[in-house]
Formats: C-alpha cells, sequence, structure tokens
C-alpha cells in the first residue's frame, strides 16, 4: 500500500518529502507502531543516524524490561554473561 501526499501539503508542511518521511516514521516509532528496523529500512538511516534523529527531538530508544531480559538471555546462550 502507498500512501500519497498532495503537493500542497508537502508545502505547507516546508518540508522535503525525506523530511516528511522521517517524521512521520519516529511518529509511529515513538507510539510503538513500528519498531526502530522498519524506520531505518523504510527511511534508509543506519542505527546511529537513527538514535542522533531520535536525540535531536528529545526521544529515547523504546527499550524495556522484557528488551533487557531477552537481551540477557542471548548474551547467557552465547556464553558472553
Amino acid at each position: 500500500m502507498s500512501v500519497l501526499i498532495p503537493d500542497d501539503i508537502l508545502r505547507a508542511s516546508k518540508m522535503t518529502e525525506g523530511e516528511l518521511k522521517l517524521e512521520i516514521a519516529i511518529m509511529l516509532y515513538q507510539q510503538g507502531k513500528i519498531s526502530s528496523g522498519k524506520v531505518r529500512a523504510w527511511t534508509g538511516l543506519t542505527v546511529i543516524e537513527f538514535q542522533h534523529q531520535l536525540a535531536l527531538r528529545g526521544l529515547c530508544i523504546n527499550y524495556d524490561i522484557e528488551d533487557f531480559q531477552s537481551d540477557v538471555k542471548t548474551l547467557e546462550s552465547m556464553g558472553l554473561l
């Protein structure tokens, strides 16, 4: 599915197509609707670029206790912890 944004909306936003796409992607990420990987795949950002964009907006990476526990189990299974 593709979403078309009318040119007049893009002009009114005073953003480029890429900037608007990034804002939409970060908004969806912030709301927990898409993952950071999806944001990066859609926008073409690297991990560092994505983290920088979050920092510019005063946002943090969505990382909860379940993510932490999963990472600990993974590291333990790899013998790294």
